[in-house]
């Protein structure tokens, strides 16, 4: 049997350890805007943990608490998971990382832990692992998104805004929102950036610098990418440049 270990990632090891994702392009933007991120986001109270089988990455969770997270989601004192990734199955390595945080979150004294999951998209974890270890639903948004909770006690649960539509009416123009916790929000902008050049559509870039910010404008729950044009949601992930000017000419011929 191989030897496993968990590690967690600090600003004194990111840079020999890194971060999980893109890990294979280290001088990519993507992946330098992560780790800055990273280092601004372990004074908030992220936790970034990776699982080693024989030395090699299997694994990583990444979380911090509500206050600071990157998911538009209401609460008071729960952590909130950003990304669980296992590359690995069926080794109980997911299980074994949703059980740290939950651990970790009982030492930090929290009521729970939240993640949002949705059924339609790789971006965000998968919910079956997360039932798997005693979370249950407790909300839900358009576009497929599903808040998950693990609680300790009687807490009040956390919730979506109800404002969705609103954000989108807000937006003509096309939009993109941003912030740096995906290293692959750069190639998704990217991508977005091509397809809008091709079409002779202009785009807005909007880096998201709080979380005040993300609260308040973020078109779905998963706030680190969304895009808006004509008040339609185009994309909350990485789409190809084709996907994306598909996405936008439907859009117009809507007009």
């Amino acid at each position: 049997m191989g030897q496993i270990e968990v590690v967690e990632v600090f600003e004194e090891n990111l840079d020999s350890g890194g971060c999980y994702c893109l890990r294979s392009k280290p001088n990519s933007t993507g992946y330098i805007n992560k780790n800055n991120w990273l280092l601004d986001s372990f004074q908030e109270g992220l936790k970034y943990i990776k699982i080693m089988d024989n030395n090699k990455p299997a694994g990583f969770i990444e979380y911090t608490p509500i206050e600071y997270s990157s998911r538009v989601v209401y609460g008071e004192n729960y952590i909130v998971i950003h990304c669980l990734w296992v590359q690995i199955t069926g080794k109980g390595y997911a299980s074994k990382l949703i059980q740290q945080c939950i651990q970790d979150a009982k030492e930090q004294n929290k009521v729970g832990v939240i993640v949002v999951t949705n059924p339609n998209t790789s971006w965000t974890p998968s919910k079956d692992i997360f039932i798997k270890n005693n979370f249950i639903e407790v909300d839900h948004a358009p576009h497929g998104f599903e808040l998950l909770v693990h609680k300790f006690g009687a807490a009040p649960n956390p919730y979506f805004p109800k404002d969705w539509d609103d954000r989108l009416s807000s937006f003509k123009d096309l939009t993109v929102m941003r912030t740096q916790q995906c290293p692959f929000v750069d190639v998704a902008t990217t991508n977005m950036m091509e397809a809008a050049n091709k079409l002779g559509i202009p785009i807005h870039i909007i880096d998201i610098q709080n979380r005040e910010e993300l609260l308040r404008i973020s078109p779905t729950p998963y706030g680190i990418y969304g895009v808006i044009y004509n008040s339609n949601l185009v994309a909350y992930h990485r789409l190809t440049v084709h996907s994306a000017m598909k996405r936008l000419k439907h859009i117009n011929s809507e007009k």
